[in-house]
């Protein structure tokens, strides 16, 4: 099937877009004053793309259910040299309105997230579509297929934490629902003018969930063995990452002592043991984790803590300089 337009005085059909490397024909019918019809016939093929623009990954999974913050992720499988053209072609469409943009954050890679300050309704259905098939996404590229997902928002779980009171709070779609003390970064580690091992504050977003964690020093250049360097290896239980620049809410009994009182981790969230379990079954991927009180600012681009960036600043970040309301 071609969908298509018929002319307002019904002499013509124009075809919105055809997929490549097809053979169609057409078969048409017209009929004069007097009765008299004529039928003509037509078929033909649309070329061969030197390159086919495809989808190869798409955040979040088919059916997932997610929190509210959760961007929608598009990886493509090349360049895409008409980003214009590519943008046009993305459709986001909520069971309760929004207000969203896309961001290029590389030539491959398209994100679409909610507005600053606001997340998706709860409990809704999202459906994200890419209307490729036919779309000039470049030199000799073409679009080949369309692309449809659907997933769930969740309730809404928003985490706050503060590295000064040492405590977060979890509440569900406005209350609060449990809350502990945490023991957070310590500070003390700089490597090229970044203090790592201090926490990061801002919004982050659950991306993930470990059972154990293998948490080593190897990421700053320390082997694990060299203790008087700063080298660890923790096998950690119950662990939900929230930043790629290996932040935690996880377990760690070790530090109960600490928890509420002194901040003494290498800049994730210690947490007792059984309230790390209980988040770790709680939480969504895409939960919002507010973190205050240090002076180590959380990057825009580590994870998916997209929601740092100004909105004026995401908003320029589409090919189409635009903002989208789905429904």
């Amino acid at each position: 099937p071609v969908p298509g337009e018929l002319s307002g005085d019904r002499t013509s059909w124009k075809s919105s877009r055809l997929r490549p490397s097809t053979r169609y024909e057409v078969t048409a019918t017209a009929r004069g004053p007097q009765g008299k019809t004529t039928t003509v016939t037509s078929a033909f093929s649309t070329l061969k793309p030197a390159a086919e623009l495809d989808i190869v990954d798409v955040t979040p999974m088919a059916g997932e259910t997610v929190g509210v913050g959760m961007p929608i992720i598009v990886t493509f499988n090349r360049t895409v040299q008409n980003k214009k053209a590519v943008e046009r072609a993305l459709r986001v469409r909520s069971t309760k309105p929004t207000t969203g943009a896309w961001f290029w954050a590389g030539d491959n890679t398209v994100i679409f997230r909610t507005e600053n300050g606001e997340y998706w309704d709860p409990n809704q259905q999202v459906t994200f579509s890419a209307e490729l098939t036919g779309v000039r996404a470049g030199k000799s590229t073409y679009g080949v297929d369309d692309f449809s997902r659907r997933f769930t928002i969740g309730d809404s779980h928003i985490v706050t934490a503060s590295t000064k009171t040492k405590r977060l709070t979890v509440k569900e779609n406005g209350r609060t629902v449990k809350s502990w003390p945490i023991s957070a970064g310590k500070g003390g580690k700089v490597v090229n003018g970044v203090d790592v091992f201090l926490t990061t504050s801002g919004v982050h977003l659950t991306m993930g969930k470990e059972n154990p964690a293998i948490m080593t020093s190897e990421w700053m250049g320390v082997d694990p063995k060299d203790k008087k360097n700063g080298g660890y290896r923790e096998v950690i239980p119950h662990a939900v990452r929230i930043s790629n620049s290996g932040e935690y809410i996880h377990s760690m009994a070790a530090t109960v002592w600490a928890q509420g009182r002194r901040n003494v981790s290498h800049g994730c969230l210690n947490s007792p043991p059984a309230a790390a379990k209980w988040f770790y079954e709680y939480s969504y991927r895409g939960d919002p984790v507010i973190i205050t009180g240090t002076e180590r600012k959380l990057a825009w681009n580590n994870g998916w803590s997209y929601y740092q960036l100004p909105w004026s600043s995401w908003v320029a970040g589409s090919a189409l300089d635009r903002t989208v309301r789905t429904g």
